[in-house]
């Protein structure tokens, strides 16, 4: 019996069993997290979006469009003189997300204005030249943004969003 002590025992039929068990486990365990986790990459329709140009010769000073960035919609908005006037002669201290105008264009750009049209409150899609001030108004809710997309009134807690975009040339932006 001493010789048997000091070697190591055979595996068993239960040491088999075991390890058959553990390994199928994981590899189930895999399974069911898989899709969890491939759903939280990106669609592929939406990678194609990573940035889009957009020709702005069309618009007209006070118009303004819609274009789809990553899925989400952004205005692009030909400002008139008045509605810079506006924006501009507007006091930080009313604001409920400080911001001056400059910081909202780029410089020497100010009568283009660049937003992510998705109101901060709940997510919702704003109306253009709409609300009190003549900037955009979420309807859902009754957030009222001026015309450089500066909350004023309502619910919503910050500015409607600037995406990163840059003037490609004189005729186009490049948004994302």
């Amino acid at each position: 019996m001493a010789e048997n002590a000091s070697t190591s025992p055979e595996p068993t039929r239960r040491d088999f069993l075991y390890l058959a068990t553990g390994a199928t486990a994981g590899v189930a365990g895999i399974g069911a997290v898989w899709p969890f986790v491939a759903q939280l990459q990106p669609d592929a329709s939406q990678l194609a979006l990573a940035s889009v140009e957009v020709n702005i010769t069309s618009i007209q000073r006070g118009q303004a469009i819609t274009v789809m960035w990553r899925g989400r919609p952004v205005f692009v908005r030909h400002r008139t003189e008045e509605e810079i006037t506006a924006a501009r002669g507007v006091q930080l201290s009313q604001l409920p997300d400080p911001q001056s105008d400059d910081a909202r264009h780029k410089a020497n750009r100010g009568q283009w204005l660049v937003l992510v049209g998705v109101c901060t409150h709940l997510g919702c899609v704003p109306i253009g030249t709409a609300g009190d001030f003549k900037g955009w108004f979420c309807p859902c809710h009754g957030s009222h943004y001026d015309t450089s997309g500066r909350i004023r009134r309502g619910p919503a807690p910050r500015n409607l969003e600037i995406p990163p975009y840059e003037f490609v040339s004189d005729t186009s932006i490049r948004i994302g």
